[in-house]
């Protein structure tokens, strides 16, 4: 009986060890593996695909806009263009109506507006100045519409077959010399000194004097008070 109990506490101090057995990997079941990893592979893709799409419209939303507001902006400075050119071109043709009423009331009238003695030859000389008014100054020109204060002198004496010089400083050298105070309408008036001139204009009457001012005026009729002369020739 001893060797008995002591027999069956040796079996129940033994240790069970239980064996588990892993599924065996099948064919199939790598296939699905294979197909699971394929379908997450082209999952993502699909989604990279998809960013790509919507970046690419993104971008070009944003390009038709931007070409859109630069289409409108074109025609905008196009219809602002359209519109400087159409209001020139009125300027423009008041100004030749005004230009022309101007000559013909200054011919008419130049009898009775210019001081005497207003010869023939001054009256037109006077009208055609007065014609010029409003021109633009522009150093060196010549005419029609615009001049510098020596071309428009030049260009009103040459009305009546007065050939004069160029330039300021050999007008001044023209003609007879007139006493500021003894001035009549037609003398060239000139500031600087004599054969050293550097402006010309004509004296008009009444106080007034014509001349090709300068770019800001432009060809205009000013008070001689306000510019004193320097001196005065004669040439009709």
């Amino acid at each position: 009986m001893a060797a008995a109990g002591a027999s069956a506490s040796a079996n129940a101090a033994e240790p069970v060890t239980q064996t588990i057995e892993l599924p065996t990997l099948t064919a199939d079941m790598s296939a699905q593996v294979a197909q699971s990893a394929a379908a997450t592979q082209q999952a993502a893709a699909n989604y990279e695909l998809r960013a790509e799409r919507d970046a690419a419209a993104a971008k070009a939303a944003t390009e038709a806009k931007k070409d859109l507001a630069e289409a409108k902006k074109k025609a905008e400075a196009k219809k602002k263009a359209a519109e400087a050119a159409r209001k020139a071109a009125a300027e423009r043709a008041n100004r030749s109506t005004e230009r022309a009423t101007l000559s013909a009331s200054a011919s008419a009238s130049a009898s009775t507006s210019v001081s005497a003695p207003a010869s023939g030859s001054v009256a037109t000389v006077i009208a055609f100045l007065k014609a010029q008014v409003g021109d633009a100054y522009v150093m060196g020109a010549t005419g029609p519409n615009a001049w510098d204060c020596s071309s428009l002198v030049q260009a009103a004496y040459k009305q009546v077959g007065v050939d004069l010089p160029r330039v300021s400083q050999d007008q001044s050298m023209s003609g007879t010399d007139v006493p500021l105070s003894s001035i009549q309408v037609g003398d060239i008036l000139y500031w600087g000194g004599k054969g050293s001139a550097y402006h010309v204009g004509v004296y008009i009457g009444n106080g007034q004097y014509l001349d090709a001012a300068n770019p800001s005026k432009g060809v205009v009729i000013q008070d001689l008070s306000g510019y004193p002369a320097s001196g005065a020739v004669r040439v009709l």
